[in-house]
């Protein structure tokens, strides 16, 4: 076993992301023979059964599925592309879901608790904090967290599109050692995998790995939002926050989880941020935007100061204080992204102008940053 996969054999906390074609018949409705046999892996990787009878591994698992289990119920033939029959099918779909899980994972006495989540929750502080305190209690009592974008009440404006990209967000956010991504394809390849001649790839270091490599764009069952391109991107993120991640098909799940070598294994590229930080910058959904002068441009990229009244030159659409919105610079260009400190009709008053000038105008209130450097990502190319 080489030293990478000996770390994912010993990884403590797990995030582990299942995509609906590996729970779902070609029909569209749950497949409980695969939600079994995934439960069964997972039940076994946190060590139930052993002497002691807890868990070795906390594991939590992000998981599709509830729009494809609510297709047959609701006699529709597919998967829809309209939003409101997407999240009526999520709304008896879902509830079938946790269902199979809840009455899957009794057989080995574990609990189960759903958790949904939108990225709107998860952009604002207050949200996320509880987020993170829900899921970090049920680890700590034993349970086994299920979670899902919450399908029924998201918007086209505030959803995540694939639980790829949820999953590696979750995983950062419950300080995970491991990143599972399972699918109907079992590793990344050079190529398309039904051609001769091509190969998996075991790992990858770095982007400069993946540069040339053909990735298809959807997957083969046609219930799912996603494919290899969204399983690659959402890799990306968590391996650029510090997390390992391992991406190979659901019937390989033990086999990963025990740190066997399949699927492709991306190390780590980077280190940890703030959580909150990157979900702002990968979930959110800019409510408007700032166009900055050069001299902010310069304070906010390289020096990584506040964004100050002084430094806005111009500001664009409608938010209140406490909203995600876009830094530009004086050609348009997304330089960053920041939580606002105040309403956007507050601001064309703040414009060029110091704080200082404001507080001794407008009251203490006003002199303070526009978007603060704690609450600010950079967007790089």
């Amino acid at each position: 076993m080489t030293s990478a996969r000996q770390a994912v054999s010993e990884a403590r906390r797990v995030v582990v992301k299942v995509g609906s074609s590996s729970l779902t018949t070609a029909a569209g409705g749950l497949d409980a023979d695969r939600v079994d046999a995934l439960v069964d892996v997972l039940a076994g990787s946190r060590g139930i059964g052993g002497a002691s009878g807890a868990a070795s591994r906390e594991v939590v698992l992000v998981s599709s599925g509830a729009i494809a289990a609510g297709l047959a119920p609701l006699g529709l033939p597919r998967r829809p592309r309209d939003l409101a029959r997407q999240q009526a099918a999520a709304s008896v779909g879902q509830g079938l879901l946790v269902a199979r899980y809840t009455a899957s994972f009794a057989r080995y006495g574990v609990r189960v608790g759903q958790v949904l989540l939108t990225s709107d929750d998860m952009s604002r502080r207050a949200h996320h904090r509880n987020a993170s305190r829900t899921l970090d209690k049920l680890l700590a009592m034993g349970a086994l967290p299920v979670v899902n974008e919450n399908d029924t009440v998201a918007t086209d404006e505030i959803r995540f599109g694939d639980n790829d990209r949820l999953a590696a967000l979750v995983a950062h956010l419950v300080h995970a050692d491991l990143l599972v991504l399972l699918s109907d394809v079992d590793g990344v390849y050079d190529g398309d995998p039904g051609r001769p001649g091509t190969s998996r790839l075991a790992e990858v270091r770095g982007p400069e790995d993946l540069a040339g490599v053909e990735i298809g764009s959807s997957g083969r069952a046609g219930v799912g939002t996603g494919g290899m391109v969204t399983k690659v991107e959402a890799a990306r993120i968590a391996a650029a926050a510090g997390i390992p991640v391992v991406l190979t098909s659901a019937v390989h799940a033990a086999e990963a989880l025990a740190g066997g070598d399949t699927g492709t294994y991306f190390h780590p590229t980077g280190r940890r941020s703030a959580d909150r930080l990157l979900w702002l910058q990968h979930a959110s959904t800019p409510q408007g935007a700032l166009t900055l002068d050069d001299g902010a441009v310069r304070a906010v990229v390289e020096r990584r100061t506040s964004l100050l009244p002084a430094g806005i030159a111009a500001v664009e659409g409608e938010f209140s204080a406490g909203d995600p919105v876009e830094l530009r610079d004086t050609a348009g260009r997304p330089v960053a992204r920041g939580l606002v400190n105040f309403d956007a009709r507050e601001i064309p008053r703040l414009i060029g102008r110091s704080t200082h000038e404001l507080a001794r105008e407008l009251g203490p209130a006003y002199e303070r940053e526009v978007v603060h450097r704690d609450d600010l990502v950079l967007l790089h190319a």
